[in-house]
């Protein structure tokens, strides 16, 4: 009966990209001697979350896949330890940039890109200023360690985007995401958040995980910026569900943190075929979703 371990990263990322990037590794490399098969970790953990501010000279952080310097150091990572690794990134395509996750395979392989579908535009997630809509489209990767199917951040708000990669058949939905504090919404959007991606889960019957940031970053004024001062609070709270949408694994709000659970993609088929909800499914009466 198959077996698969899932491991999730909840980090604090700092101005240094070499830091974070050596931080995450540390962060992979402890969650692979722990067990995981398939590690997760955050949205654009090279750098603090630029999106908070419009900042034209951040644009130069764009990278090609074959340049960055995260997917280089996780190929190896990978290849060492025998995990699959998710690695979010800043992408330069020729005269686009977009928000990208690198699916690296168990051996180091470069199995593929998925450019972020879903741009989000608030004043302080300001993702539209710096990112083009994604052109992959929805995509599921066969791993070593089976069907995985990635969605970045703002995507997993959508039943949409999970619905399509199940169908695909992925065997597991993952989320690399950087989220916190709502400024100009005044809530607490944890909860919320949790319960989107669970109902993800429970209504496809595919397990999920959400890696998510932690801690405060601050915006200071600068000319660059046109003189901007904020600051965000990520809290964490990253999560791991079963088949059903139950949490089996989660972290807290403000610590760094690996936290893993394991999962039977053996049971979870069955649960799918014995439901019956894409047996049930009625593509026919459907079609109005792409009227509105």
């Amino acid at each position: 009966m198959k077996k698969l371990t899932v491991g999730v990263i909840q980090m604090a990322c700092c101005e240094e990209r070499e830091e974070n990037i050596d931080k995450a590794s540390q962060l992979v490399y402890s969650a692979a001697e722990q067990g995981a098969n398939v590690i997760l970790l955050p949205e654009l953990f090279e750098t603090p979350y630029f999106c908070q501010q419009r900042n034209y000279d951040f644009y130069y952080m764009a990278e090609r896949v074959e340049d960055n310097p995260a997917i280089k150091r996780f190929r190896e990572i990978a290849r060492q330890t025998g995990t699959v690794i998710p690695v979010s990134f800043y992408e330069k395509s020729g005269n686009a940039a977009f928000n990208s996750v690198a699916v690296i395979d168990a051996d180091g392989s470069l199995l593929g890109i998925y450019r972020k579908s879903h741009i989000p535009d608030d004043h302080f997630y300001q993702e539209k200023f710096y990112f083009s809509p994604g052109d992959t489209g929805f995509k599921v990767w066969d791993t070593k360690f089976g069907k995985i199917g990635v969605g970045i951040c703002w995507d997993q708000w959508f039943p949409e985007a999970a619905r399509i990669m199940a169908l695909m058949g992925a065997e597991l939905l993952l989320y690399p995401t950087a989220i916190g504090s709502e400024p100009i919404l005044d809530c607490d959007s944890m909860p919320h958040w949790r319960r989107a991606m669970q109902g993800h889960a429970a209504a496809n019957l595919v397990p999920v995980a959400a890696a998510n940031r932690i801690g405060t970053e601050y915006v200071s004024p600068s000319e660059e910026n046109q003189r901007q001062s904020s600051s965000l609070t990520f809290y964490g709270s990253s999560f791991i569900t079963d088949a059903t949408g139950k949490i089996i694994s989660s972290a807290d709000r403000i610590s760094e943190q690996v936290i893993l659970a394991d999962l039977n993609p053996d049971d979870d088929r069955e649960l799918r075929q014995s439901w019956g909800v894409f047996r049930d499914r009625r593509p026919d009466l459907y079609k109005r979703l792409l009227e509105y």
